[in-house]
């Protein structure tokens, strides 16, 4: 077992054992924990009553915060003629189609999220292997295969997130960071929760969310109300 830091061992003071607090005592606790020397990014944990072993309860998709994550992403699109044109107006970093495909072959991955039109999905389906596992892959239920470009891009932009539930049924995602005000942590905080009970599956059976947690990304959990 890792050794924790005194830095740690000091935030961890802050949350009393056993209690769980209520959203707004939870984001002040959590940015009071956050001692690092950087901006930390503010985390937010669930852990859902599904069975992931079925696919009628996996819980998946994504939404734009109402106040981003505090981190601009490098948006990465595949396209051709006019829409290639289009992806560059509207501010992709990365901007192409099999010279794309030959790069990241060649084992590059800098960008934070790939966006493609309908019609580039026939080369880029032989990218699978390398861009599922990291979860890079454009997919049409996620909104990054679209012909509307510009608007992918635009919400990739402003802070969308993805929210996917893991083997042990748990969704990890940033809301921010310790630099946000306190509303803004709060309002990005509501609305994913909100997004996910609305997600609940049809097929799951007794009591949905378990457990919510927040943290920062170098801090200990504060438990917050259900």
């Amino acid at each position: 077992m890792a050794k924790q830091s005194k830095r740690f061992r000091a935030a961890q003071a802050l949350v009393e054992a056993g209690k769980f607090y209520t959203a707004d005592e939870a984001v002040a606790l959590v940015k009071k924990t956050a001692t690092a020397k950087f901006d930390e990014t503010i985390e937010f944990h669930i852990r859902l009553g599904v069975e992931t072993k079925y696919a009628e309860q996996q819980v998946r998709g994504a939404m734009v915060l109402p106040h981003g994550i505090g981190k601009t992403k490098r948006v990465l699109v595949f396209a051709v003629g006019e829409k290639a044109q289009e992806a560059q107006a509207a501010g992709a970093d990365f901007v192409g189609s099999d010279d794309l495909v030959a790069k990241i072959q060649g084992g590059w991955f800098d960008f934070d999220v790939a966006v493609a039109t309908p019609d580039m999905m026939r080369i880029i389906g032989r990218l699978g292997k390398l861009l599922g596992p990291r979860g890079l892959m454009p997919n049409p239920k996620l909104g990054t295969v679209t012909p509307d470009i510009a608007k992918a891009i635009g919400e990739q932009k402003a802070g969308k997130i993805e929210y996917r539930t893991d083997k042990q049924g748990n969704i990890h995602c940033p809301i921010g960071k310790k630099s946000f005000d306190d509303d803004k942590l709060k309002e990005n905080y509501q609305a994913l929760l909100d997004t996910i009970i609305r997600a609940k599956p049809a097929a799951a059976k007794g009591q949905y969310v378990k457990s919510v947690t927040l943290a920062a990304a170098m801090g200990p959990g504060v438990p917050v109300q259900i």
